[in-house]
């Protein structure tokens, strides 16, 4: 997939997650999202009328796992369930329009922290309905590949193309998609 919607509107970078940029990263988030051609008709069809609810549990979600605030009471996996046409597509603009809302607000250090709960998000929910089978889409994969931290090989030699690895990062196993293991499946898997 080749993104077909405008970038995001350029803001001064934050340098760290409040809770005021937080809102102002879900609000900006959401007008992209209920605008988007695939995605509208999806949000739109799950929380019409429902808007204002829903807006600031997600603030109160994002700053529960950026901030550490524990203030969010839910399931995901619940709450994403029920929702009927979901496609891989559907998972993949997702993650493009979050993340490039997400660096166009942050700094590349205070973006990960957004960054990597997104990913395991969209893991966690593509596992649980398409399967352990379930491969990811070519599209997805590059965009994962793109913000991925930059790992060592995985024989743990030093350097590599480019030696721009992050020094103390484990090795990332080879076709592994996500920034971190899938939890419950080995690596001879």
């Amino acid at each position: 997939m080749i993104p077909s919607f405008p970038a995001a509107p350029a803001v001064e970078r934050a340098a760290e997650p409040t809770e005021e940029n937080i809102r102002a990263l879900v609000y900006g988030f959401y007008d992209r999202v209920r605008t988007d051609a695939l995605l509208g008709p999806v949000f739109e069809a799950t929380l019409a009328g429902r808007w204002d609810d829903h807006l600031p549990k997600m603030c109160t979600f994002w700053g529960s796992l950026v901030l550490g605030a524990k203030q969010y009471r839910g399931n995901v996996q619940q709450a994403h369930q029920p929702l009927e046409g979901i496609e891989p597509q559907h998972f993949s603009r997702w993650l493009y329009l979050f993340l490039d809302t997400v660096e166009s607000r942050y700094q590349p250090a205070a973006a990960v922290r957004f960054m990597e709960p997104a990913l395991r998000i969209a893991q966690s929910l593509q596992l649980s309905r398409y399967g352990w089978d379930y491969k990811i889409p070519a599209e997805q994969q590059a965009l994962l590949e793109r913000v991925a931290p930059k790992r060592r090989p995985r024989d743990g030699g030093e350097g590599g193309e480019g030696g721009d690895e992050e020094p103390g990062l484990a090795a990332r196993p080879n076709g592994e998609p996500f920034p971190t293991r899938i939890i419950g499946k080995s690596r001879d898997d």
